[in-house]
């Protein structure tokens, strides 16, 4: 003879349901990515205020930081929330800013994702080993490196990988 299960009240399936998916949706942003949205013009034109980010923690592990990607990192000092902002410069290159033109290694970058130049001079400073050098897109009204100066690797959370909000402008964030 077959037994039944017991039967389970409503209340009690709910209050399960409700804990099994925010256990889920704790392990996916704890190891795998999670939401951002973007509270500054620091990465406009790129990046606008109130854009909602997805962010990939996972690749972080066995892909190396790349020049251009744009990633979440926990600041140097004290800040309400991490920052969002473009890795330009590598563990070992020399990085300036002169003349409105980025330069690596004594050669200008190509930065099509700019919407104006900057307006300031910066360097040469040499970015030491384990650390980048990370800038805003909006060069001009950006709290970056150019400030504060380079970011422990360890320091970079995420990795940005696309925009989920507005719709209209939903997609890879390059």
């Amino acid at each position: 003879m077959l037994q039944r299960a017991p039967k389970i009240s409503p209340v009690w399936g709910f209050v399960r349901d409700i804990a099994l998916g925010v256990l889920i949706w704790l392990l996916i942003t704890a190891t795998i990515g999670e939401a951002r949205v973007v509270p500054s013009v620091s990465m406009a034109p790129t990046i606008q205020v109130g854009d909602r980010l997805w962010t990939d923690k996972l690749t972080l592990h066995w892909r190396p930081i790349r020049r251009g990607d744009i990633v979440v990192f926990d600041t140097p000092f004290p800040a309400p929330t991490p920052y969002v902002k473009r890795v330009i410069g590598l563990s070992g290159e020399t990085v300036e800013v002169k003349d409105g033109r980025v330069l690596i290694n004594g050669r200008p970058i190509d930065e099509p994702y700019l919407a104006e130049k900057p307006a300031y001079h910066f360097g040469p400073i040499t970015v030491p080993q384990g650390q980048v050098l990370v800038l805003g897109d909006n060069r001009n009204d950006s709290y970056d490196s150019h400030y504060w100066g380079c970011l422990n690797k360890s320091a970079i959370t995420a990795r940005v990988v696309f925009r989920f909000w507005p719709l209209e402008h939903f997609g890879p964030v390059r």
